[in-house]
């Protein structure tokens, strides 16, 4: 066979020159047998031969050899080391050329060959560009969509899987791509040859890598991309199939238009009926399926529009399934109910519709089994939806008189930042203008000593910021005497200090009228802290930036003549001659800040 070889490569260069058809078949037809008999060792000879620069001159239109010399060149391009090869022996430009030929063969070959020399490789796909190889294969895409004959889809294919190769990773020519409008062609295709396997797969595999570019979601959404996919999902009973569909919905279902395109397809209905087909099943790629279906339920429930649309007023069929899930012993599904929730948690009229119904019960009784060794998971996500359903008013009385911070306060040992945040801003929100419970918490000891435990985890900037606004949020919705000797106690007051140069407007805020009531209520037992905390120090500065906020400025005042009844605190606004500071105030542009100015400059007149 080795000499075989080496006689055809020897006859092939003379022949190739003579351009004598006949013999030349023959020879190209001895290569194809050889590569397919071994096509490394054929494709190594072929290379050390120097015939590869040859074949460039054989890629002719009119000649009946063509095809066969582009199949030559496919089935060595199938090798990683033949690549480079072939761009360098100039075989792109006259392959691309030969895209324009009518003859169905030579375009098939030539996609084949076009493509597994752009698979994986950058010079082979720079190449490709540089002839302009790729508009004039959606060209082709787009003419020849409608033709189902068996010959014609084998050719689509080809032509999918030639520009998934050219475009594979590769940010700037999926964009190129994106441009030259191969979405809406491919969704066509899928229309319309659903039958096909092999192409459906190209262009599900096509439309995987486009959906992750942000530019692609855009022109999805003015397609049926939806219809079509949920469509073929119906139909897919094998589980791998099921699989590639879902790997394009996931980063189509990201953008809002197309969530409620797919939950108007029906895409949930098929995501309901998998999870109650694979709840049960201890199978790996069931519970995979499970999981993949569960959480692109969750993924449709954060769009606005999708999410209201599957509510239905809370009546919702998808809304009461989900509901079925948060009792379930399938930790899969307790996350996703959980999530789900905090997804429909995001609009008053919802909220209040499902802590009258009974879900916050059903939420805490989940908590309940996840206290010790729990999923963390889990935890966080019951959390969450709690956290949201406190936000309105008439709920969160409700939800005190249910036992949720009971239910939360069992989650105070956990080591999870995660868990610590979430609990931390379910709590706030809890306490938010509830004068009764603001107190009861703040006088816990073992909570406020966890927040000004918390306060210090720099590692956590979230957990650190929730912990600040809970403590601030204690002294301001209880005013209580006893909560504030609580935090002094636990060490709370220096962080209350800093939180007042946070470079959050909000959180400088509430701690300013937290340090207020502090000054207003119990300042004999503040005293030593604020002091050492350099509390007036702080205030002078903030007043003095030009940056701070008006309201700032004007609750810092407050703080000063609030800290006039110490005596040691009196004294360093004194030598800090906060009198001129203060009186430039006094043309302030907010009136507020201005009236304030004038008050705090008689007070410190008098004073002095």
């Amino acid at each position: 066979m080795a000499d075989n070889l080496s006689d055809t490569l020897k006859k092939l260069k003379i022949t190739a020159v003579d351009r004598t058809d006949d013999s030349l078949e023959g020879c190209l037809d001895c290569l194809l047998q050889a590569l397919a008999q071994n096509n490394m060792e054929t494709s190594e000879k072929i290379q050390g031969s120097g015939i590869l620069q040859l074949f460039a001159s054989l890629l002719v239109p009119q000649s009946s050899c063509t095809a066969k010399v582009a199949n030559i060149i496919a089935e060595i391009a199938k090798n990683e080391f033949m690549r480079i090869p072939c761009v360098d022996a100039g075989l792109i430009s006259p392959l691309v050329q030969l895209l324009n030929s009518k003859d169905q063969e030579v375009l098939l070959q030539t996609g084949r060959a076009l493509g597994n020399i752009c698979y994986d490789s950058h010079e082979g796909r720079s190449a490709v560009d540089q002839a302009g190889g790729a508009q004039i294969v959606i060209d082709h895409l787009r003419s020849l969509c409608s033709k189902t004959d068996p010959a014609n889809e084998k050719l689509l294919t080809v032509f999918c899987g030639m520009l998934m190769n050219y475009s594979n990773e590769n940010d700037s020519l999926q964009a190129q791509l994106i441009n030259m409008g191969v979405i809406p062609t491919l969704v066509k295709l899928l229309g319309i040859h659903c039958q096909n396997a092999a192409l459906t797969e190209m262009c599900l595999v096509a439309f995987g890598n486009l959906a992750e570019l942000e530019s692609s979601k855009e022109q999805f959404a003015s397609t049926n991309i939806a219809e079509e996919l949920v469509k073929l999902f119906k139909k897919q009973i094998d589980h791998d199939k099921r699989e590639m569909v879902f790997e394009v919905l996931a980063p189509l279902a990201e953008n809002d238009a197309i969530k409620l395109q797919l939950v108007e397809a029906g895409l949930v209905e098929c995501l309901l009926e998998i999870v109650q087909q694979k709840v049960d099943s201890d199978k790996e790629e069931d519970i995979a399926e499970l999981k993949t279906a569960s959480d692109l339920m969750v993924l449709l429930l954060l769009g606005d529009e999708s999410m209201q649309k599957l509510f239905e007023g809370g009546k919702g069929n998808v809304f009461q399934r989900v509901l079925s899930w948060i009792p379930s012993n399938n930790h899969q599904l307790q996350l996703a109910g959980a999530l789900a929730i905090a997804n429909f948690a995001r609009n008053d009229g919802n909220c209040i519709h499902m802590v009258d119904n009974g879900i916050v019960e059903k939420l805490m009784d989940l908590l309940d089994r996840h206290v010790e060794d729990g999923n963390v998971t889990v935890q966080h996500a019951a959390l969450s939806a709690l956290r949201n359903l406190a936000i309105p008013v008439v709920n969160k009385a409700k939800m005190l008189s249910a036992g949720v911070t009971e239910a939360v306060l069992k989650f105070l040992k956990s080591e999870m930042p995660p868990v610590q945040f979430k609990l931390l801003g379910t709590l706030r929100m809890l306490i938010d203008a509830q004068a009764e419970a603001a107190e009861q918490l703040g006088k816990n000891v073992k909570l406020v000593e966890r927040l000004v435990e918390w306060c210090e985890a720099k590692d956590h900037a979230g957990v650190m910021g929730e912990s600040n606004r809970l403590l601030s949020a204690l002294i301001r919705h209880s005013k209580s005497k006893d909560v504030i000797k609580t935090i002094v106690q636990s060490g709370g007051i220096k962080h209350l200090v800093t939180m007042a140069t946070s470079e959050h407007v909000i959180m400088q805020n509430e701690a300013l009228v937290a340090l207020a009531l502090i000054a207003a209520l119990e300042l004999g037992t503040a005293e030593k802290d604020l002091e050492s905390a350099k509390l007036v120090q702080i205030l002078h500065t903030l007043l003095a930036d030009e940056r701070s906020a008006p309201e700032i400025k004007y609750n810092s005042m407050v703080l000063i003549c609030a800290l006039m009844g110490s005596e040691s605190l009196h004294k360093e606004v004194q030598d800090l001659a906060f009198l001129d500071v203060v009186s430039k105030l006094r043309s302030h542009e907010n009136k507020s800040v201005a009236q304030q100015a004038s008050l705090t400059e008689q007070r410190l007149a008098v004073e002095s």
